[in-house]
């Protein structure tokens, strides 16, 4: 991977009524696809709205190609093709007449890759927007992202709407356009859609950022998933019992029949599971939809 793209030293923003973002530190190098994830509200679009100067941090600072996000944001906008998650568009237009539109605003660079592009998504030209579903709208989205060829693509929720096919065709474009030397930030709220294409992926977490990591780090945390069955009638007695076992966590319980997380030392919580009146236990590893779940119910993982 090359030089950094994007990076970001104690990035804040702070919204008059609610939340924002908090010391945030970012380094995505070039040639990577960087996964962004976190739940709606946590902070994933007031980050990539601060990198574009949308919005201007409260604190800290942002640099995109090595220029300032505030001072040089019209030269990292021309380099930078971008999805936002509220992509909205003139309902009266056409296909072809909003790429050309959004072309027309990018009047040093030309639309190289549309035709490519329309063809391979399948893109609904000759429609007003007000005739087409979100998915076809969001294919139009991709397309202006993409058409000018940019060093760097932002994007935020990018596959919305868009059916399993067309979403397999999105993880093949970003693939092919990172091998080509290009650099995605893909933001999104859903772990499982950025498996396929990440080379590391940052969580976010009420503003904060929780961790940055490769996928296979996060695979490779050890968290495991436990049913436990205790004998009938025991389960009060048990419940506050398994609390003080160290290395369990985000229990859940039915009855006399337990769920939670193992993290850290497996022979420890096992030692502590021999006290109890067990009679039946499952034990799985966590995959990653689950790993990212325990980030944010605070595991520390």
């Amino acid at each position: 991977m090359g030089a950094s793209v994007i990076r970001t030293q104690s990035l804040s923003y702070a919204y008059r009524h609610g939340r924002g973002i908090e010391q945030v530190d970012l380094d995505v190098a070039g040639g990577e696809v960087f996964g962004f994830l976190g739940p709606n509200g946590a902070g994933k679009t007031t980050t990539i709205r601060v990198l574009l100067d949308f919005l201007r941090p409260s604190s800290g600072s942002a640099q995109v190609f090595g220029l300032d996000s505030r001072s040089d944001s019209i030269a990292i906008r021309e380099r930078t093709g971008y999805l936002p998650g509220d992509f909205t568009l003139p309902p009266m237009l056409t296909g072809a007449q909003v790429l050309d539109w959004l072309s027309s605003l990018r009047p040093t660079t030309l639309p190289v890759r549309r035709n490519e592009l329309v063809e391979r998504f399948g893109v609904q030209l000759d429609r007003p927007m007000k005739q087409l579903s979100k998915g076809n709208r969001q294919k139009i989205g991709l397309v202006q992202a993409f058409q000018h060829s940019p060093e760097l693509v932002i994007l935020d929720e990018p596959t919305s709407g868009l059916d399993p096919l067309v979403q397999d065709e999105f993880h093949r474009l970003v693939r092919e356009f990172v091998a080509e030397g290009g650099t995605v930030f893909l933001s999104s709220h859903s772990l499982d859609e950025v498996q396929h294409t990440a080379d590391r992926v940052g969580i976010i977490r009420a503003g904060e950022l929780v961790t940055v990591e490769t996928v296979d780090d996060l695979r490779g945390r050890g968290l495991r998933r436990v049913t436990l069955t205790v004998a009938a009638g025991t389960g009060d007695a048990v419940a506050p019992q398994l609390e003080m076992i160290n290395g369990v966590g985000d229990i859940t319980r039915r009855g006399d029949v337990f769920e939670f997380a193992i993290v850290g030392d497996y022979a420890t919580v096992l030692a502590g599971l021999g006290t109890l009146p067990v009679i039946d236990m499952l034990s799985r590893a966590a995959d990653l939809d689950e790993v990212f779940l325990a980030l944010y119910r605070g595991i520390d993982t």
